[in-house]
């Protein structure tokens, strides 16, 4: 069943459906990092560990898109390599969201995020977060490496 879903959440990905592009509308108009009641691609949410009770904790967030730009020199002469367009991040986008909500939620613990979306300025991800200290994750055999 997680495989029929898969196949189908990037067919509606690349065919870029008018549903998803609604809702990308109305990500937009949220907060950079939302909290949700469960996530958007389950079967993705599974694979990486996800679970439907108590302590796991699903979040999107919007993070910009696009390179460094840097601002030019003011005073003296130019520089040859001014280093100003064409910077590139040692750190790619996926783990600056999970930076992001890691720093929004310091008492939770990262699981694993995922692509959702993206589109010309924004790229979403969402995020599984674990609560260590829950009852219902102390108990749980697959989170015990979590757990100190």
């Amino acid at each position: 069943m997680y495989k029929h879903s898969s196949t189908t959440w990037k067919n509606i990905y690349k065919d870029n459906y008018k549903q998803i592009r609604e809702r990308a509308v109305e990500w937009r108009k949220q907060n950079t990092i939302t909290r949700l009641e469960r996530p958007t691609r389950l079967d993705r949410a599974r694979t990486l560990g996800y679970k439907a009770k108590q302590g796991i904790i699903v979040v999107r967030i919007k993070v910009g898109r696009g390179g460094m730009r840097r601002p030019r020199p003011k005073a003296g002469r130019r520089q040859k390599h001014a280093g100003v367009v064409k910077m590139k991040a040692n750190i790619n986008m996926k783990q600056t969201s999970e930076k992001r909500v890691s720093r929004k939620y310091p008492n939770l613990h990262v699981l694993n995020s995922y692509f959702v979306y993206k589109d010309g300025k924004n790229a979403w991800y969402e995020v599984i977060l674990v609560d260590p200290s829950h009852p219902s994750i102390k108990s749980d055999t697959d989170f015990k490496y979590l757990v100190s």
